[in-house]
């Protein structure tokens, strides 16, 4: 496989890669940039696009990724599951388009690619910002992330929102953290919180679970004194709350939501 424009690595096009990034994006030409910037020295770096509008293919061709595109939107577990399967390196990085790796990372993930000893599976803290506000507390930090792996090592299960990575082998741990910038703006916590209610509220039917107001209310309160209360998320300051916030009305809407689905 010739390697991918602006890789700045040479290898044998009879070689295996030693390292592919996989990214699944849709509408995320804004930051999806600073993502593969930061990845610029892996090997292959692979972006499934689910039928973005704006110019996301082009913003990441012009980055030197192998673009592909599978519009039709089985969740999150399928989607990254399908660009696991289009990568052809030894080990696999997967990251989400508002997702960076900063160089004390990469440093650790060369380290690992070059090291035939190393740990078949890694996981890394996660250090996520809420509106321009790193969260230190809420349940947001450390948020340890499986990210690294051995190809076959590891894959995702097939949830259509908050997949996990399912894996046999033994998971180790890095210091160095991967970047995220989970929302910019409040406009964007209040569609995300809606689209993922929705798909948290399938997700419940098709498993045979009930809602009503009063598990929406219940929960939704529950929810908001886990995360401002146990998680420590007053230490935030006004994000911790406004976070707690819309964590609280992201569970209120998902029983709401599987209440009228159950009714339907």
């Amino acid at each position: 496989m010739n390697p991918q424009p602006g890789s700045g690595i040479d290898h044998d096009v009879a070689s295996p890669p030693a390292l592919s990034v996989v990214i699944i994006a849709r509408n995320e030409s804004a930051r999806i940039a600073r993502c593969l910037d930061s990845v610029n020295w892996a090997d292959e770096v692979i972006v499934l696009d689910g039928g973005s509008t704006d110019d996301t293919v082009a913003v990441a061709q012009a980055h030197g990724a192998r673009v592909e595109v599978a519009a039709d939107w089985p969740g999150f577990g399928v989607q990254k599951n399908r660009a696991l399967a289009l990568a052809s390196g030894r080990w696999i990085l997967s990251l989400d388009a508002d997702e960076w790796v900063d160089p004390s990372l990469a440093e650790a993930i060369r380290a690992i690619v070059a090291d035939p000893a190393s740990a078949p599976v890694w996981r890394m803290p996660r250090r996520s910002r809420y509106c321009g506000h790193v969260m230190r507390h809420s349940g947001w930090w450390p948020d340890h992330v499986t990210r690294l792996w051995q190809r076959g090592t590891a894959r995702f299960s097939e949830d259509r929102v908050h997949e996990r990575v399912l894996s046999d082998a033994p998971i180790a741990t890095l210091r160095a953290a991967l970047d995220h910038e989970s929302f910019v703006g409040f406009e964007q916590v209040i569609d995300k919180m809606n689209r993922y209610s929705t798909d948290g509220a399938a997700m419940m039917h098709a498993s045979g679970r009930q809602g009503s107001v009063t598990a929406a209310i219940l929960h939704g309160a529950w929810t908001f004194v886990r995360t401002y209360v146990l998680r420590l998320g007053f230490l935030d300051g006004r994000y911790g709350l406004l976070l707690a916030i819309s964590n609280a009305e992201g569970s209120y809407y998902r029983y709401l939501k599987l209440m009228q689905l159950e009714r339907r």
